[in-house]
């Protein structure tokens, strides 16, 4: 008869045995060469192991879902950074126009948007400060004129020993006197617009009569302001028969054909930036479309609060679409930092089908494979493939998404598109 303590050893033993069974797998065997269960296979094989579904596409078909293909080739890709920005002025081909004269408004020959021409008039003041300044030219030269006849008489007695050397010094002195008061009145009527020609034709008015008391009254009180560039104009302040101060902005004329962009770029990527990085400005407003952008200056000083350096790019704007102060995009790209010789397709090429990567490969004819694909890193709006795609394969660039969508209506195998 069996014990107690027998009958418990035999109860432990038994739950032992069943929890052995239990680890070992119950006593089945694993097929050879089969991978445990827990083992994950590497992407690579992954991407063997699976069937390539595939789908005939007809050439009207292909037309119609927009197919483009292209032969895939190893590139070399720039680093790209995008970071934000604001469009701006060019500064160096925006002017602020001024009167330097006293005076009232007497006719307008430009307004807002109009483009215009260097030199051309864009209002017309009435100043008696310029007609005085005008008086005061035309003074001088008549002073100058018998103060050069003097002297020319004075040297003539001197090299005849007619007069002292003191007066003939004298003599010259007052005409080198009266030759500067001269020459700095012609500059300052330059300084008010005129131009030699301009200044000609008032001589040719006034008669000389060689008089100290000489007063030509050919002075004309109106003065034409004018564009000191061409461009358009963005600022106007300046209503006829407003009075005018010296130095008051009245046009402020800017080109618009080339714009500046501020791009503000993170310190930890400030080694991208350099006089070599391509740069392309974009717009939400304009999608798909990029403007070409030079560097022109890098700040030195890194934004304290914002931990960000200053760019300024100038930017190719002949269509007129981008306007200052419109917030932007800045790609900034360094092929110092890129990569070289790798298998690179559009990021729309490559889909997402059950979880895995894939872009459509042309097999043969009309015939379109999912090639699963292990991707890399995304280089502006190209996407890296380390494997699974080939040199010399020809792959959909776009109209993939429809492609996707048309195999993913069948379960498995080949599909047709009608």
């Amino acid at each position: 008869m069996m014990t107690l303590i027998e009958g418990r050893f035999r109860i432990i033993a038994l739950a032992f045995g069943l929890l052995a069974l239990t680890f070992c797998g119950g006593g089945v065997e694993s097929p050879p060469g089969a991978s445990p269960s827990l083992e994950k296979e590497s992407p690579a094989l992954a991407a063997e192991t699976h069937d390539h579904r595939d789908i005939e596409v007809p050439p009207d078909r292909q037309k119609a879902w927009g197919l483009r293909l292209g032969e895939v080739r190893k590139e070399t890709l720039a680093g790209r950074i995008t970071v934000p920005g604001v469009v701006a002025l060019n500064e160096n081909r925006t002017a602020h126009v001024s009167s330097f004269v006293q005076g009232q408004v007497t006719s307008l020959a430009a307004d807002l948007g109009r483009v215009v021409r260097k030199g051309q008039p864009l209002l017309t003041i009435n100043s008696p400060d310029f007609a005085q300044a005008q008086a005061d030219f035309l003074e001088a030269r008549a002073r100058y004129n018998l103060s050069l006849a003097d002297f020319r008489r004075a040297e003539a007695l001197w090299e005849a020993k007619a007069i002292e050397e003191k007066e003939y010094l004298r003599r010259r002195a007052e005409n080198e006197k009266l030759a500067t008061e001269y020459g700095a009145l012609g500059s300052k009527l330059h300084s008010y617009g005129l131009t030699h020609e301009d200044i000609e034709k008032m001589i040719e008015k006034c008669r000389l009569v060689e008089t100290q008391e000489y007063k030509c009254e050919v002075a004309d009180p109106n003065l034409a302001v004018l564009a000191p560039l061409s461009g358009t104009v963005i600022f106007r302040d300046a209503v006829v028969g407003a009075p005018i101060e010296p130095n008051t902005i009245l046009f402020t004329v800017s080109d618009l054909g080339t714009l500046w962009a501020n791009l503000d770029v993170p310190e930890k990527d400030i080694p991208l930036v350099g006089a070599e990085s391509r740069v392309f400005i974009r717009s939400t407003l304009f999608p798909g479309r990029d403007f070409a952008a030079k560097i022109s200056y890098v700040s030195d000083v890194v934004d304290e609060k914002l931990r960000t350096l200053r760019v300024r790019v100038e930017v190719d704007n002949a269509a007129g679409l981008l306007k200052p102060n419109m917030y932007v995009q800045g790609d900034i790209e360094h092929t110092a930092t890129g990569w070289a010789d790798v298998i690179a397709v559009p990021e729309e090429a490559v889909q997402t089908l059950e979880n895995e990567k894939i872009v459509f490969v042309r097999e043969k004819e009309n015939v379109f494979a999912a090639r699963h694909v292990r991707v890399g890193d995304q280089v502006g709006d190209r996407r890296i493939i380390l494997e699974g795609l080939a040199e010399g394969d020809v792959v959909v660039l776009e109209g993939a998404f429809t492609l996707k969508s048309e195999l993913s209506k069948t379960a498995f195998g080949h599909a047709h598109a009608h």
